[in-house]
């Protein structure tokens, strides 16, 4: 076996340590996720997701693509790792993985939004 000192990176997450303590964050991840989805200049929000965000009739019938969708859900359920106020958002955004959206999609980037703000 090889010391190879501390551990700066694992499975993606950034890890420090210090004095016995250890920090894990996906910031870097995050950042990513926006640029990804050209998101990385929005307004950032409070809020993970709307209260209300299911009453909106307006644009709920219109279908999204799909691929796209999946592939943020995706990505967002690998941030809950280290962000665990986004749990339930993204528990209600994954429960329309097949035919999501224009609702849905409006709020996903809701919690992109929120993300931006906290990463």
């Amino acid at each position: 076996m090889k010391d190879m000192g501390l551990m700066n990176y694992f499975l993606g997450m950034e890890v420090w340590q210090k004095d016995g303590d250890l920090f894990v964050s996906q910031g870097k991840y995050a950042n990513k996720i926006l640029k990804r989805f050209h998101m990385e200049k929005c307004k950032p929000m409070q809020t993970p997701l709307a209260g209300n965000w299911r009453k909106e009739v307006s644009t709920s019938r219109e279908v999204v693509d799909a691929t796209v969708y999946r592939h943020l859900v995706g990505s967002l359920m690998y941030l809950v790792n280290t962000q665990p106020d986004l749990c339930y958002a993204v528990n209600q955004l994954s429960q329309e993985m097949l035919h999501p959206t224009k609702m849905f999609w409006k709020a996903e980037k809701h919690v992109l939004r929120y993300l931006r703000g906290t990463s």
